[in-house]
């Protein structure tokens, strides 16, 4: 895949706060239509759908936050319902390209599960992510890093991230670089984990995204897309990148596009 700045792309838009239906589907194609993007790409976190739900059960032992927040969340959609929406869509000719997928929330040890869980979908596309560093939840609330090791949090984040990578379960890598939503920083330098990184991510021919949700989110904090070093090392490995907004509601569709577009 490669993106090109006359065919712009939001390759990652989530559905979960409306119905599974043509209609609110149509929201997000006029949104798009009315910022110039020429694809968009569907999908839902995959603890949305009970499924997934086992898939957390450790984390839910060790974490006492995580558990109350997978019980407000977690198993509320129908996967089957997602993916009878997908076929009914594919049906239809809309002004923009469309494609359906799944957000999954990567977790070491869990491959298998995952595998199984996605292999018979028939959707387009898997794109992996990362929520939890062992078994904390660094991207929910600022104030869960109150005392912890940072330095200890991203050497977690990383492994966590190379292991993703070479699973072989995902298409693609998103926001790369959440870690650093709340502003923390460790002590040494980055720069050899991103080039570990964009070389595994290369290897397993993954797009990664250059992903303006994170700043949307924390302007005061966060970076707008990738940190420069990260962006230079997925560039210098050939690593494809894909313009993704992370929108949650149709008005979020395209945020930022253009000007991340421009960055590669």
């Amino acid at each position: 895949m490669t993106h090109l700045q006359n065919n712009l792309q939001d390759v990652h838009i989530h559905l979960e706060k409306g119905p599974y239906t043509a209609e609110w589907i149509e929201q997000f194609v006029r949104e798009a239509v009315s910022k110039g993007i020429q694809e968009i790409w569907l999908l839902e976190h995959c603890y949305l759908f009970p499924e997934f739900v086992p898939m957390y059960d450790d984390l839910r032992r060790c974490s006492g936050f995580i558990d109350k927040w997978l019980r407000r969340k977690a198993g509320r959609r129908n996967l089957t319902e997602f993916l009878r929406l997908t076929e009914e869509i594919r049906g239809r000719t809309y002004p923009v390209k469309i494609r359906f997928g799944l957000e999954i929330c990567y977790l070491e040890g869990k491959e298998n599960f995952l595998f199984r869980q996605t292999e018979s979908l028939g959707l387009d596309f898997l794109v992996g992510s990362i929520h939890f560093a062992g078994a904390f939840a660094f991207d929910h609330v600022p104030e869960l890093w109150q005392g912890q090791d940072v330095d200890s949090i991203y050497r977690q984040y990383f492994r966590h991230a190379f292991s993703l990578a070479d699973s072989g379960l995902f298409d693609g890598m998103a926001h790369p670089d959440s870690i650093g939503l709340f502003g923390h920083t460790p002590s040494y330098p980055l720069t050899g984990f991103y080039d570990i990184l964009a070389g595994k991510l290369a290897a397993r021919h993954m797009y990664a995204e250059q992903n303006s949700g994170v700043y949307r989110r924390c302007p005061e904090t966060a970076h707008f897309g990738m940190q420069p070093e990260l962006l230079s090392a997925m560039k210098k490995h050939g690593v494809p990148l894909l313009t993704a907004s992370d929108a949650h509601c149709p008005e979020d569709v395209g945020d930022g596009i253009r000007k991340l577009a421009e960055t590669l």
